[in-house]
């Protein structure tokens, strides 16, 4: 598998927490993609539409014999099939998984943006990111990711937080 990806991963309908680990059990359960690292859990305040529930995020790393678009698919497969709905932009979301880095490759393709377009700008994005792949170069702002949580607002609005094996 020679593809080195982070993702993204979110949630805020039903059990986040466990929605987000369904969904790192459903990247393993492809034989495509092997899940590498994964972030603490994070709470999070919703970004955009702020008139709904707080947010869990964390930070996946996988490998993968994907191309982009192929694993793009396989994403989308996973979250319909864990009961995401479309609803509205950035709006409530059982899950959401988002591409961040697939190597160091720039993709812009539509429907398929690769660095992740907004990742520079989203605390809770780069914290849990930074955590598992803090010191990989960003290919475009070529920048540490570490670097850019250092600089990237919103900080105050993404708290790790504890959840025991025995929960889940």
């Amino acid at each position: 598998m020679k593809n080195k990806v982070f993702l993204s991963l979110g949630s805020n309908i039903g059990d986040p927490v466990k929605n987000c680990l369904k969904a790192i059990e459903s990247l393993n359960n492809n034989e495509d993609i092997k899940v590498i690292s994964q972030s603490s859990l994070y709470e999070t305040e919703p970004v955009g539409y702020e008139e709904q529930s707080s947010f869990v995020n964390m930070a996946v790393g996988i490998n993968t014999s994907l191309h982009a678009e192929s694993l793009l698919v396989c994403i989308k497969k996973i979250e319909k099939t864990l009961g995401r709905v479309e609803t509205f932009r950035w709006g409530p979301r059982l899950i959401d998984v988002d591409i961040l880095l697939y190597n160091q490759e720039i993709i812009k393709k539509p429907g398929l943006a690769i660095p992740h377009p907004a990742m520079s700008e989203r605390a809770f994005v780069l914290i849990p990111l930074s955590e598992i792949g803090g010191n990989i170069k960003h290919p475009v702002e070529k920048m540490t990711i570490l670097d850019m949580t250092k600089k990237v607002p919103g900080k105050e609005g993404v708290r790790r937080i504890e959840v025991l094996n025995e929960d889940y």
